[in-house]
């Protein structure tokens, strides 16, 4: 469970920030566990000290807490080290999806399981028109057919995802890794109210999305 983020878009760490009388990534963590047998919380430095003011670790439910690094592939790593090298699949999410469902978490683990994948992500098609743009200026009109959007949580082979991360490479998520190492990574249906906590509003939308999630 990546926790490490600053939030300097948010404004500060929106990963323990209440929402719906609990901390955001306690819920990340709740939803992991249905198909975990144990979730480490990957946090930024200083969070898992009782005097930075954040939530205690044993707040958010998870079984380790360690601290992340300066990127999110070096967060991911620090999680990693933290896992029981007997793992057969390894789960990534990160915990600024507090809306994440079991269900969604069961369904990438499933495919990892059942279609003999490296990994599996789920994804969303693109619905709006997506331009090139350079200085203000309109540059050419991107065919969008065959793109998504990419979430997590997002599971994988626990010895790809090592193996991947081996060559301490950086990439916006770990499937990226893994194609990088020629990896077979399947997909599945996203759920476009897995809302990632980007910028202070999106708490507000979290909220009123909450109510309508079976949790």
């Amino acid at each position: 469970m990546v926790a490490g983020g600053s939030g300097r878009r948010f404004g500060g760490p929106k990963q323990f920030l209440q929402l719906a009388g609990r901390p955001v990534a306690a819920w990340s963590v709740a939803a992991a566990r249905t198909v975990a047998d144990g979730v480490v919380l990957v946090v930024p430095a200083g969070a898992d000290d009782s005097d930075s003011g954040a939530p205690g670790p044993s707040t958010m439910g998870a079984d380790r807490v360690v601290v992340g690094g300066s990127s999110r592939a070096g967060s991911v790593r620090a999680g990693l080290a933290a896992v029981p090298e007997d793992a057969a699949v390894i789960v990534v999410h990160d915990a600024a999806r507090p809306l994440a469902t079991p269900a969604l978490f069961a369904a990438v683990v499933d495919a990892v399981r059942s279609d003999g994948a490296d990994g599996a992500i789920p994804v969303l098609p693109l619905s709006d028109t997506l331009k090139r743009t350079s200085e203000g200026r309109v540059l050419s009109t991107v065919d969008r057919a065959g793109l998504a959007t990419t979430q997590t949580p997002q599971a994988f082979v626990a010895a790809r995802l090592r193996a991947a991360h081996r060559g301490a490479g950086e990439a916006t998520d770990d499937a990226g890794l893994l194609e990088l190492e020629g990896a077979t990574v399947h997909t599945v249906p996203g759920d476009p109210r897995n809302l990632k906590l980007t910028r202070a509003e999106d708490l507000v939308v979290a909220e009123a999305l909450m109510a309508g999630i079976d949790r």
